[in-house]
């Protein structure tokens, strides 16, 4: 009699069903695991064996095969300890064949039994409802999994909470789904004394999801407009929850276990590893670009990352997402995010500074900015120089506009993007930084003296297609701003301020 248990593997985000089977025969005591496993599953032999001995259980001596099926999946992780020791117990006698059948399980085996978190159990839970399975799970993920939908969800500490469960003596309660609701104190936006352009600049970038690079000397005060940013962004919607949620779960980077509906910010090191950016590894893991879905990545002192590292950046910021390939896998996560960057305009910082001249000038700021290659400078739609803060600016009194006020037009204007994308139809992006094609040139067609000053400024200042597609998209979120169905003049103007001609240059606006 072969007993079975459901579980899952990943590759990516996708789930791929694995079918535990456990058969017990007669023949010289053994406990084998086939199926492809790697060393951490074959180590859930001496777990299983632990957790059953300390539920005074003891394996019986009789050949004992596991089979993890498809064969030729590789299977990888700690969280087949739980399915094994289930089949196990049903193949004992302790648990019903039927029982066993229905269940999806997922978890990791301590020696004394209890039952602790594994990665990706919200995806695997989605799945589990899709087939209509009963979902095991560690009592600590117990809130993260009723978000799947209309599913049976067992978190039981312990096996023998488990087992009591399902044979009725000890009923455990159903979990209850944790939200987060309340956002971070994100840094006040009103804090920031002057800098009135880098300001307008934050505000467009949050309201139509742009890129935007901040250029500027030491102490003026990039890093403290990039991490207000996050205060600016609407929260997240339900669908995106679940979205960024996978990503995060399968991450291990659940906040205690519940969704929340703060958009991510990734900050990651200069020394970041290609492979720490866009994913990869063993296990093939999200990276950064991966954890930003959806939110915000930002790279502080971007010429210091690694050349290789920036140019693995170029294919997910058109695509939304990124396709890793190993020998042995080959995987895709979502990466929509968008990208935040801080640099000084030369190695020292202080290029066209009066006071603390550049002794290599300028021959120092064009090496420095030439490691940003043309192709990536290209698909930064914000570009902006952000000059140092005078002593007399530090000395105003705080400007009048909070984060919150900021937030509110933000709000507004992702609202008409939304209302339009629905017009549209399913599919349809809803903020302009991801709009393109067809939709691109419907919804943010300039009138007839925009469309002769963005033809003008094209041959003048040499804008490649995609430069002149990306002026189009800041013109449109700038007509939002300004609560205008047409995109006029004004907004293509302000648009082509703030595009970098060529690497090294001045903006638009300088030149």
């Amino acid at each position: 009699m072969v007993t079975r248990v459901g579980t899952v593997a990943f590759q990516g985000i996708d789930v791929l069903s694995v079918d535990v089977q456990v058969v017990m025969a007669s023949g010289l005591p053994a406990f084998h695991i086939v199926g492809l496993p790697d060393k951490v599953v074959g180590e859930s032999r001496d777990r299983v064996r632990a957790a059953l001995s300390s539920l005074g259980l003891s394996m019986p001596p009789r050949r004992i095969t596991v089979n993890l099926a498809p064969a030729d999946v590789a299977k990888e992780g700690s969280h087949f300890d739980l399915p094994i020791a289930i089949g196990l117990l049903g193949a004992m006698g302790v648990l019903s064949e039927d029982e066993t059948r229905r269940m999806t399980a997922m978890g990791e085996l301590g020696l004394d039994g209890t039952i602790a978190p594994v990665l990706g159990a919200l995806p695997a839970a989605i799945y589990a409802a899709s087939e209509a399975r009963t979902f095991v799970c560690a009592k600590a993920q117990g809130g993260e999994a009723v978000w799947a939908g209309d599913l049976d969800v067992i978190a039981a500490p312990d096996l023998l909470s488990l087992i009591n469960h399902v044979k009725g003596t000890h009923i455990l309660a159903a979990p209850e789904p944790k939200l987060f609701d309340e956002l971070p104190d994100y840094p006040d936006l009103i804090d920031v004394k002057g800098q009135e352009t880098a300001k307008r600049a934050l505000e467009i970038a949050a309201a139509g999801g742009h890129n935007l690079l901040m250029s500027g000397p030491p102490g003026s005060g990039k890093s403290m407009l990039a991490h207000r940013l996050p205060g600016l962004l609407p929260a997240l919607t339900s669908r995106e929850i679940l979205e960024v949620s996978m990503v995060h779960s399968l991450a291990g980077e659940l906040p205690d276990g519940g969704l929340t509906k703060r958009r991510p910010f990734q900050d990651p090191h200069h020394s970041a590893s290609v492979a720490a950016l866009v994913g990869g590894g063993h296990r093939v893991r999200p990276g950064e670009i991966s954890l930003a879905h959806l939110g915000v990545l930002f790279l502080d002192e971007l010429p210091e990352f690694h050349r290789q590292a920036l140019e693995a950046l170029r294919q997910p910021m058109e695509t939304g997402r990124v396709s890793i390939a190993r020998a042995n896998a080959h995987v895709v996560y979502p990466a929509k995010f968008q990208l935040l960057a801080a640099m000084n305009p030369c190695r020292c910082g202080y290029l066209a500074d009066p006071g603390q001249a550049c002794s290599r000038a300028p021959k120092c700021g064009a090496d420095y900015q030439a490691k940003i290659s043309g192709p990536m400078m290209d698909r930064m739609d914000l570009v902006i120089d952000v000059p140092a803060v005078s002593p007399a600016d530090l000395s105003l009194p705080p400007p009048g506009e909070s984060s919150a006020d900021v937030a509110s037009r933000v709000a507004a204007a992702r609202g008409r993007q939304r209302r339009r994308a629905e017009q549209i139809g399913p599919g349809a992006p809803d903020i302009n930084a991801r709009i393109d094609g067809q939709m691109l040139e419907d919804i943010a067609a300039p009138d007839d003296a925009g469309r002769q000053l963005l033809a003008d400024a094209a041959r003048a200042f040499g804008l490649t297609a995609r430069g002149y597609h990306r002026v189009l998209r800041v013109a449109r979120t700038l007509a939002d701003l300004d609560i205008s169905d047409q995109v006029s003049r004004i907004h293509i103007a302000e648009a082509l301020s703030y595009r970098r001609i060529r690497p090294g240059q001045p903006t638009a606006a300088s030149a």
